[in-house]
Formats: C-alpha cells, structure tokens, sequence
C-alpha cells in the first residue's frame, strides 16, 4: 500500500488545544421542583478557564427563548469562535442567531456525551454538590440557587486542572504565609 502524501487532519485534542481559547459549550438539563414540574436550565461554559459564561432557567424552553440566551450570552464582540453543544431540538434556533454573530457550532454525536465532557462534568457538580441537598420550589428560587452557586464556582472552588486556581484567577499563597482559614460561602 502507498502512504498518502497529505498528513493527517487534526485530532479531536489536538483541535482543542489549538482553539481552547475560542471554545464554548452549552448543554440544557432538567430539575424536578417540589410542585412536579420540570424547569429547564442552559449552562454555558469558556472552555479556556472552565468558566460558566452564563446560566438561565425556564419552565418552557421555546426556540425563540433558546435564540435570545445565545445573544444575552455573549453580547457585543464576546462570542467564542466555536460553540460545541449536542443535537437537542432546543438548539435548533441557534442555527441563524450563531450564523449572525459568526459563531460556528460545533454539533456532537448522537448519544456522545464525552465529546462535550466539560459542561457535561459541570452539571454533574451543579447537581452533585448543589442541587442534591435542597429541594427546589420554583423557577425563581432555582434561579437564585444557582446565581449563588456559580459566584461560588468563579471565586472559590478550585480546579486541578488550573493548578488548584479558581476560573477568575486570584492570587495563591503558600501555607507558609499564614494560617488557612475556612469561610462558610452558603449559612
């Protein structure tokens, strides 16, 4: 067999080192409230320092809905070059509004959670260290539950993958600076 002479194209990988910075995901999932009602939520996450771009919680994702939280996401000349999210149909309204703001959506496969891995681990925490310990009445006590939740995510909790740093980098001391100090973030 003759080697082709062209060199292969970029891995999956390969392609997010190179475009980290220009990267977003977004992914819907679903709380259960204590009135049995589903309220949905939209997450958005800059894969560039894993921070969470934006949240929003609706009871009725419609595609116009859908459409505006892309525009409120990243108003003015902040969009991402890439915006990876899966084939749910409330995405589907993102078509033009991407297209308008020069956002190029990258679609995963069917029934490949692993390829939006990010936001994917972000809801599991969401739901692991928040969601699991309260019940949830309604969509406006959801909003402000996660409101705290994400101030707590950029400011406090650290990530190995950022050298046990925060999304919006603060200084680290040494514990030979002085003593730490534990400081409640919810009662």
């Amino acid at each position: 067999m003759v080697r082709p002479s062209t060199p292969p194209s970029q891995c999956w990988r390969t392609l997010l080192t190179n475009h980290i910075q220009q990267i977003a995901a977004a992914d819907f999932f679903v709380v259960p409230t204590a009135m049995c009602r589903l309220v949905f939520v939209l997450v958005v996450l800059a894969h560039e320092r894993r921070r969470i771009v934006y949240v929003a919680v609706t009871d009725n994702p419609t595609a116009a809905w859908t459409a505006q939280q892309l525009r409120d996401a990243f108003p003015w000349d902040e969009a991402p070059r890439y915006v990876i999210h899966d084939r749910d149909a409330a995405f589907q309204a993102w078509a033009t509004t991407a297209a308008a703001m020069n956002i190029e959506e990258v679609l995963t496969a069917v029934r490949s959670p692993w390829q939006n891995a990010c936001v994917e681990r972000l809801i599991g925490s969401i739901r692991r260290e928040c969601l699991d310990y309260v019940i949830v009445i309604n969509e406006r006590g959801l909003r402000r539950l996660l409101q705290a939740y994400v101030e707590y995510c950029l400011k406090s909790r650290t990530h190995l993958w950022l050298g046990k740093n925060v999304p919006i980098s603060r200084d680290v001391m040494s514990p030979s600076q002085g003593d730490i100090v534990a400081m409640p973030q919810h009662g």
